[in-house]
């Protein structure tokens, strides 16, 4: 495979491993220095660039797309984008692609590993019997059942739809909350996240991560599902209010929570490491080797159909719009 020199193309942040790999078989682009460089960089080469390839990791605020004065089109490797400012780039006419549906599976797993190992308390069992502390304290301690259950889902999107249709499998009666009821689904509509919460057991929180998103699952919500209830958060950090999150599933307010996404990753808060009731993953939720080259090739997919025709192929936001 022949690698192209892209010297209108600029790389922003760090890369997951597969696209890394790759991209980096396909193109020679410039990538954006960290620390002090930063600026010099910007300064000297800002205007060269009209295409950022980026990732959650990375992000392209409003500040960097002011230094970047021909920037056309942001190249987005994950589902979300809430790492880079949608209304400048909506105000510039900057085209914005994301790599949706070939992610929402696995993430949708992913959810129902959480629910199970939560409720069923999977992992405090496993770290039971590695303690040898069977042997020495008798039988685990009982669990919580999933068949059955009432199961919130705040965002039926491509993802929340997923997991709707996996907890059909387990016997479980599905609601949900949009911003507007959709055309066509089966499953009970609540008109608030607060009504969502006091009406299910488990709450799975699946909605995208933005400003207008931000502490959507305050403590309201929080406390609406009470002492035998769930929370599940495969979104985003910053949906959740954590700090009520932290004190209610410590103090008993809150039956459990399974986490895959922080507010601050990745640092995580230590008062939930020695919780039992808590189970925390490392924002893995789409972290599977077929799921991630997948992601990767539609971003590079978006890169070279953008350079070729100026159109993206997923576009979140579309160029000169």
């Amino acid at each position: 495979m022949t690698v192209k020199k892209a010297d209108d193309v600029l790389r922003i942040g760090i890369f997951e491993p597969t696209l890394e790999r790759e991209l980096s078989a396909r193109y020679e682009i410039d990538s954006l220095p960290a620390g002090p460089e930063r600026a010099r960089f910007l300064a000297e080469h800002g205007a060269r660039f009209r295409v950022v390839v980026t990732s959650g990791l990375g992000g392209v605020d409003a500040h960097t797309m002011a230094a970047l004065p021909n920037l056309r089109a942001i190249v987005n490797n994950g589902a979300g984008v809430d790492s880079i400012d949608l209304q400048a780039a909506r105000h510039r006419g900057i085209g914005v692609s994301n790599t949706p549906d070939v992610l929402s599976d696995t993430v949708a797993d992913t959810a129902l590993g959480l629910i199970l190992m939560t409720l069923r308390r999977f992992g405090a069992a496993d770290r039971y019997v590695r303690a040898g502390r069977w042997a020495r304290e008798g039988p685990f301690g009982y669990a919580s059942d999933v068949s059955g259950l009432q199961v919130g889902i705040l965002g039926l999107g491509r993802i929340g739809s997923a997991i709707a249709t996996r907890l059909l499998g387990f016997d479980c009666a599905v609601a949900y909350h949009n911003r507007h009821p959709k055309d066509g689904v089966p499953y009970r509509y609540a008109p608030s996240p607060l009504e969502l919460a006091e009406s299910v057991d488990v709450l799975v929180v699946a909605t995208s991560g933005d400003a207008a998103t931000r502490h959507l699952v305050d403590r309201r919500v929080l406390e609406a599902l009470g002492p035998e209830g769930y929370l599940i958060n495969i979104a985003r950090g910053s949906v959740v209010d954590q700090d009520a999150l932290v004190e209610l599933v410590a103090g008993g307010g809150l039956g459990g929570a399974g986490l895959d996404v922080f507010a601050d990753e990745p640092r995580v808060p230590e008062a939930l490491f020695e919780l039992d009731n808590v189970v925390l993953f490392p924002h893995i939720g789409s972290a599977t080797a077929r799921t991630r080259r997948a992601m990767a090739l539609l971003t590079i997919r978006n890169l070279e159909n953008y350079l070729s025709t100026g159109e993206l192929v997923t576009p979140v936001l579309r160029p000169g719009k």
